[in-house]
């Protein structure tokens, strides 16, 4: 366990590798940060995350040459997890830019499950469309696929793509993913364990395909607060666009609009956070715990 003092003296001469405009276009809307907050929380975490780099490819070499075997290192994945509206978009791209300015200057790429959503189409057609983002709304062979192949060092691996304007998976899109030094993946579900639809817990795991995994946590109450902010926000901005999913939300009041929001997180978001979500954060190696700021007060590292 580390307060912010102790965790921030672990990366004590590093300088950052961005600036204030860097830190502007990586963060989340209505996730407050700055250059201080990232010194102290994600500077010695991408330090940390250097060294099980470094480590693994000098345990992959010594491995190769005792077993005689050319094949090529695959990538380092790290997770990235949990709630709506905690910050984990804006924790996965700083670590994305952080890792690629380590030493060496490794390739790092970066995917979020929501490309794994089944389209709305379908959703509606199970009758799952009010329940996006539940476990069940993934095609998750799909992403369980994706990663088998990612982590086997296959040339070329693509994943959907998904518009949070429209709300649904980008039809022929695809982001390629050939053979980064680190894939970063973030979504809400990815410790999760899971089950099929008999109740049977699946072969595989998401996590089996994992080298280190990171939960940004924060108090349900609190996560709840900066969705409805978030979705004020929201309503300013994205919601103004006449091709916008929830265009329709644009001419409530602000009253109108808390209402609204606070709907949604009770019927979905909420549900999913206490259900499916919070529940795989003992399984992280790493958790991030924020405050009611939106700063991370203190980080927990497993041991074992």
């Amino acid at each position: 366990m580390f307060d912010r003092g102790s965790w921030r003296a672990l990366a004590t001469g590093s300088q950052l590798p961005l600036d204030e405009e860097d830190l502007r276009r990586l963060a989340t809307l209505g996730d407050r940060i700055d250059l201080d907050e990232v010194a102290t929380v994600y500077l010695p975490l991408a330090r940390l995350l250097g060294l099980h780099v470094a480590a693994s490819r000098r345990l992959w070499a010594a491995q190769s040459q005792f077993l005689g075997d050319t094949t090529a290192k695959v990538p380092f994945v790290v997770a990235v997890a949990g709630s709506v509206a905690v910050g984990k978009s804006t924790t996965a791209r700083l670590l994305q830019t952080l890792l690629a300015a380590s030493p060496g200057s490794p390739r790092v790429d970066l995917i979020t499950t929501d490309g794994f959503l089944l389209p709305n189409a379908v959703l509606e057609a199970r009758g799952l469309l009010g329940r996006k983002g539940f476990p069940e709304s993934y095609d998750r062979r799909a992403l369980i696929r994706f990663l088998a192949d990612v982590k086997s060092g296959r040339e070329e691996v693509f994943a959907p793509v998904y518009d949070h304007q429209s709300y649904d998976i980008v039809a022929g899109a695809r982001q390629a993913v050939d053979r980064p030094d680190i894939l970063v993946v973030e979504g809400l579900n990815v410790l999760q364990a899971g089950r099929r639809t008999d109740g049977s817990a699946p072969e595989v795991f998401l996590s089996d395909f994992f080298d280190f995994s990171v939960y940004v946590d924060a108090a349900e109450a609190d996560i709840q607060n900066w969705y409805v902010e978030r979705f004020l926000a929201l309503r300013r901005t994205a919601f103004q666009d006449t091709d916008a999913y929830f265009h329709r939300f644009a001419g409530l009041t602000d009253e109108q609009a808390r209402e609204t929001a606070l709907g949604i997180w009770a019927a979905v978001n909420g549900p999913n956070l206490r259900s499916n979500i919070a529940p795989t954060r003992s399984r992280a190696r790493l958790v991030l715990q924020k405050a009611s700021d939106h700063a991370v007060r203190r980080v927990l590292l497993r041991k074992l």
